[in-house]
Formats: structure tokens, C-alpha cells, sequence
């Protein structure tokens, strides 16, 4: 017997609650309290569910109770920790459908370091203080950075909560209120060229073509996935803009990294560098890609940054990453252009990552208008001070004797 339900929505003075009726494949009917409704526009608060959120949420019981995973179904207190991963893998690959890097990070921290220290535990052992206790460990060791530790304890937390669905577990013990993450700071510097310093990268490229690209990511902020996956029908020569549609990565074209496109002008540089590479004899056409291979196909990353080191080399410049090229656009574009702008020209999901390049505005205006303001703060003062010398003379005068 296949499972099925309905969502229902039960009407309560205090307001109303979405509950989930299902029958299991055994036959047995469930029915399971969801949350509070929510009726408005807006964005429903942690816990509460619309229509639509309900629907979902009944998808989702009766694909794991078809699957065997729910908890009425299974023995709660036989899953181990090896279990719960299994199951959190799953979940992101068919129902989150994570790209394939970043399950690649997922399966790399369970793999390598999860599995090694909770593999064999039953999940309702493993407490916040296991928890704590390996994120001490791993800083003690110091190995690996804070920033890849919260990754971890991310993960962790990942996997726990996918664990309160399936098998019912009282708390996620890896939640951020239960396990402090370490400090991650961040100063805001990085490392770049200056523009002397990337005409001569350039100029020890090994062909024209990668001449063209090193300037390109440095003139236009795009990642070197956005680069790879540049095709001619995205240059629109006449418009002087380009448009990012693509990301290649890990030997696949998809969506750029936020999962939005988006459109960025040209520099009349980008402009002519770009033309002059399209007079070459082949791969011309829209669908062909800018940046090719000699038979036409993606070039390959590795080597792509193996002549990247090999030009900074042969230059004789100071090393830096092939993404600090994209930081040489945005510590540049920042000077002229408004932070949104360039938030959106090299598209960073979140406002804060365009902070970084904040400091690189230039301040001289803004010295002025505070010379300006101390100035009339120090008139303000004097201006106070001598009203208050005047009304003390006037005082004084009302209280001398006449005669």
C-alpha cells in the first residue's frame, strides 16, 4: 500500500494550527501536529506554515514513510550517528539538490573526520558536550582554521536536524545555541595587483588568449567558473555589456554561484580585447566559448592556474590567487561606482561580502565635511560660551544698588 494524507487546518481561538493525516504503508494512521498558520503576505515566522508550506511538509512525511524512515515505522533507538549521515546525504542530494561541490564538501567532513569520531554512536548519545568536546579538540590540534571548524559544527547541526524528522530526536546538539562557534574574524584585507603589475602579468602569459582572460578577470570581477563558461552570445558588443549566465564547475555548466544571472558593463578595454579575440579563425559563433581549448571544449582549471603561477612567476611579481583578480574589479569599481552597484555588477549574495571593498573608497570629501563639522561645532562653542559671559553680566548689573 502506497502512503497517503492530507493536510488539515484546524480552527483554534488562539489561532489556527496546520496538522498532516497520513496512512502508512502498514495501514496505521498517523495524524501529526505541524504549527501555527500563517494568513499574511509576509514571510512566515520560524515555525509557522502556509498552505503551501503544509503541502510540502506532507510531500515530504510520505516520501519517508514510502521509504521506511519514518519514526512510527523503525526502532528509534537503533539509528547510529553513520545512520543519521546516510540519510542527511541523501536528503541534500534528491530533495535540497546541492550542487555537486558542495556535497563534495559535506561528504569530504563526514568522511574524513565525522564518521571518525561519532560513526558507531547512537545518535541520542551524542550530546552538546561530545559536541563541544570535539570542536575543542580540533582547535587544540590546530590544524584546521576556525572558519572550517564552524563548517563542521555546521554540517553537524545539518545532519542532527534531518535526525529530529526521521527518528523523532528530542534536540539537535550541534545547534548553535546549545555549542558556541568559534571566532571567525575577518579584517577585510586581500591581496592584488595594482595596474602596472597586471599589464606585466599579462604581458608573461603564455598566449594571447589567457593574456586576454588575466585582464578580463581583473577588469570585469568575474569568478574563473563565470570566465570558463563565458560564450560569445554573452558579450554583447553593441550594448557594451556582458552577461553571466553560466558557471563551470567540476566539468558541468550551471547557474553562477548565488543561482542568479546577472549583467555588468564593459570597459571599452574589455570591449577591444575581447573583439580582437574574436578575429581568431574558429569557435566564433554565440554558442561557442570565449575562453576555449584547442579543440573548442572548456579549458581545464588546473592547467588554466598552473599558467596563472607560471606567468606571476616569470614576471617576477609577488603570488596572489587567480580569484584576487576579481578583488583588483572590486577594490576598483568601489571608488567610483556605489557599493549596490558593485554588489550586484560582481554578484555577491549578501551586501556584507561588498563591505570588504569599503575601505578602498576614497575619503577626501568626507575628511572636508568633518574639518567642516569640527569647525562649526568650535564656532557653536564660543557662540554658547559668550552668551553665557553676557548673561552673567546682566545679572551681575541687576543686582548693583542705584545712587
Amino acid at each position: 500500500m502506497a502512503a497517503s494524507g492530507h493536510t488539515k487546518l484546524v480552527r483554534r481561538n488562539k489561532g489556527d494550527v496546520w496538522y498532516l493525516k497520513y496512512r502508512l504503508p502498514d495501514g496505521r494512521q498517523i495524524q501529526k501536529k505541524l504549527g501555527p498558520n500563517w494568513a499574511e503576505r509576509s514571510r512566515p515566522p520560524a515555525g509557522h506554515y502556509t498552505e503551501k508550506m503544509a503541502e510540502a511538509a506532507l510531500r515530504e512525511v510520505l516520501v519517508d514513510a514510502q521509504r521506511g524512515v519514518l519514526p512510527q515505522q523503525g526502532n528509534r533507538s537503533g539509528a547510529t550517528f553513520e545512520d543519521a549521515a546516510a540519510e542527511y546525504l541523501r536528503y541534500v542530494t534528491t530533495v535540497r539538490q546541492v550542487d555537486r561541490k558542495t556535497l563534495q564538501d559535506y561528504e569530504g567532513v563526514i568522511e574524513k573526520y565525522l564518521l571518525e569520531e561519532f560513526g558507531p554512536r547512537k545518535i541520542e548519545e551524542i550530546t552538546p558536550d561530545c559536541i563541544d568536546s570535539y570542536k575543542e579538540n580540533l582547535l587544540a590540534e590546530g590544524r584546521l582554521s576556525n572558519r572550517t571548524i564552524v563548517r563542521h559544527l555546521i554540517v553537524l547541526s545539518g545532519i542532527f536536524k534531518r535526525a529530529m524528522r526521521v527518528w523523532e530526536l528530542d534536540r539537535n546538539p550541534a545547534a548553535a545555541n546549545l555549542v558556541e562557534r568559534p571566532r571567525v574574524s575577518y579584517t577585510g584585507e586581500f591581496e592584488a595587483y595594482d595596474r602596472e603589475e597586471l599589464e606585466l602579468l599579462s604581458a608573461c602569459a603564455s598566449d594571447r588568449q589567457d593574456a586576454t582572460l588575466f585582464k578580463v578577470a581583473a577588469f570585469t570581477g568575474l569568478r574563473q567558473g563565470e570566465l570558463l563558461g563565458l560564450r560569445w552570445d554573452c558579450v554583447d558588443f553593441v550594448g557594451g555589456l556582458l552577461h553571466v549566465r553560466r558557471n563551470f564547475s567540476n566539468g558541468e555548466e550551471k547557474v553562477p554561484k548565488g543561482k542568479k544571472v546577472r549583467s555588468l558593463p564593459m570597459m571599452a578595454e574589455v570591449v577591444d580585447m575581447l573583439a580582437r579575440l574574436k578575429e581568431r579563425d574558429h569557435f566564433t559563433e554565440d554558442t561557442d566559448l570565449v575562453f576555449c581549448s584547442v579543440a573548442g571544449g572548456h579549458l581545464n582549471p588546473d592547467h588554466l592556474r598552473r599558467r596563472y603561477r607560471a606567468a606571476i612567476k616569470k614576471a617576477g611579481l609577488r603570488p596572489i590567487r587567480f580569484h584576487d583578480l576579481r578583488h583588483i574589479f572590486g577594490s576598483t569599481a568601489i571608488r567610483t561606482l556605489d557599493p549596490y552597484s558593485v554588489q550586484s555588477y560582481m554578484g555577491h549574495q549578501h551586501y556584507s561580502t561588498t563591505q570588504r571593498y569599503l575601505h578602498h573608497q576614497p575619503r577626501k570629501q568626507d575628511a572636508a565635511r568633518l574639518s567642516e563639522a569640527f569647525k562649526s561645532g568650535d564656532e557653536s562653542r564660543n557662540v554658547s560660551r559668550e552668551m553665557s559671559r553676557t548673561a552673567g553680566n546682566h545679572g551681575n548689573q541687576e543686582k548693583q544698588p542705584e545712587g
